[in-house]
């Protein structure tokens, strides 16, 4: 009885694990939607997910990204270490207002893609000399380093009808 207990335990501890590392990924991005890249027949499908993040810092662009989920039943208990693979793409979705400073690579977005060791980030920069917003997405590993990125720009353009001069990105990065 006693192993039965120490089983027990140790498997509601990992499932606790495997809760925090999905939580970061449920808790800040939209579901676009996902499509099976591997079929398993008694267990779930490898997917590609795609999902939309709207800047905190930085009304009005948007940046949409995928990421590869694992499959099998390792993957569906969130015990397998995703895949590397990551692209972007952001873009303008309304007029731009940037609300404060901010750092040349900032983070805007951040998910465990394993238990421990590897993280997917969406860092924000900025091209003062072209006024474009940079976005870069990529994973990093704490033994391997930063094995997969993606790029994106967003051209900082005035939006419809609107006359006045969009903001400079320049002015809000911090020195």
């Amino acid at each position: 009885m006693k192993t039965f207990t120490r089983l027990a335990a140790a498997a509601a501890l990992c499932l606790g694990f495997a809760g925090m590392a999905q939580a970061d990924m449920a808790d800040d991005p939209e579901l676009i939607f996902k499509k099976s890249t591997v079929f398993h027949l008694l267990s779930p499908d490898a997917k590609l997910a795609t999902y939309v993040i709207d800047d905190p810092a930085i009304e009005g662009v948007a940046c949409y990204f995928t990421i590869p989920e694992q499959g099998g039943w390792t993957g569906w208990a969130g015990f397998a270490e995703q895949r590397s693979e990551t692209s972007i793409a952001c873009r303008q979705v309304g007029p731009i207002k940037i609300s404060g400073k901010f750092d040349q690579g900032e983070d805007i977005y951040r998910a465990r893609r394993s238990l421990f060791f590897k993280k997917m980030q969406i860092v924000r920069g900025c091209d003062p000399k072209r006024n474009v917003l940079v976005y870069m997405s990529y994973t990093d590993k704490l033994i391997d380093g930063s094995p997969q990125n993606s790029t994106s720009t967003v051209p900082i353009m005035p939006w419809g009808t609107d006359t006045n001069a969009p903001p400079k990105c320049g002015d809000f990065v911090n020195p």
